[in-house]
């Protein structure tokens, strides 16, 4: 029958998407060494894979943990291939500033200097859009926000178009286990990070901008870094987390 090849082509094209597809269902996660210290990276793409924050359930009910949110997704047939904290936040788990959800906003935008490191300016937030993302300074959100699905505030920022943040100290003597997000410029390519020994902001910083090309870069927290990565066989634990930003992958 002419139509047979045809028909022979498009069964091969579906099973090639198909194999595309579920190859995506695994963010791509490694290690990295730069500069003397050791990264854990995963990079997803906001144009292919399924990224969304995460607070609470639909009660109000913390999720503050990977295992839980894990356990909310089982209901929609998906579950986590990539998680880590994503942002500081109160005693009571709520976000420290600017905190969106499915386009519900919880908590102030702060764009004023204040104490600690959430306070240290340029802070920035964490926007992700349908098919993008973008890394963007708070004061400049403020003046134009974007249209944001999810968002979330953090800081200090760790690189602000293409240079480093003004405060940071290559010798700087705090150091931490730290994670943070950087975009690139094509909008669609983020990287999370995790760093695998204790750094301090200006190498944490230099990483993003020169190891991963990042010209807008945040930092999320230090000491109570976590990253969920199954498949590095890795899924951290402790005590509850506030806003968490995850993956959601088909479960298979």
């Amino acid at each position: 029958m002419p139509d047979e090849p045809l028909r022979r082509l498009g069964a091969a094209l579906i099973l090639l998407c198909a194999g595309a597809l579920a190859a995506k269902a695994e963010p791509d996660c490694r290690k990295i060494a730069h500069d003397g210290n050791r990264y854990t990276v995963c990079t997803l793409r906001a144009d292919q894979d399924e990224i969304r924050l995460f607070h609470s359930d639909a009660d109000g009910n913390l999720f503050g943990s990977f295992s839980s949110i894990d356990s909310a997704l089982a209901a929609e047939g998906k579950q986590l291939s990539f998680a880590m904290n994503a942002g500081m936040y109160h005693d009571d788990r709520s976000p420290v500033g600017f905190y969106l959800e499915r386009g519900v906003q919880s908590g102030p935008l702060v764009t004023r200097d204040g104490p600690g490191n959430f306070g240290l300016l340029p802070n920035g937030i964490f926007c992700i859009r349908d098919h993008s993302a973008e890394v963007i300074e708070s004061r400049r959100y403020a003046a134009a926000p974007p249209e944001c699905v999810y968002a979330t505030q953090s800081g200090p920022m760790l690189v602000i178009d293409g240079a480093l943040h003004p405060r940071f100290l290559p010798d700087g003597t705090s150091r931490y286990i730290r994670n943070g997000v950087g975009v690139e410029a094509d909008g669609v390519t983020v990287h999370f990070v995790i760093s695998d020994n204790r750094v301090n902001f200006d190498s944490f910083g230099r990483f993003f901008r020169d190891a991963l090309k990042t010209p807008n870069a945040l930092y999320f927290d230090g000491k109570v870094s976590r990253l969920h990565a199954p498949s590095l066989g890795r899924s951290d634990s402790g005590f509850p987390l506030g806003p968490i930003v995850g993956a959601v992958a088909p479960v298979e």
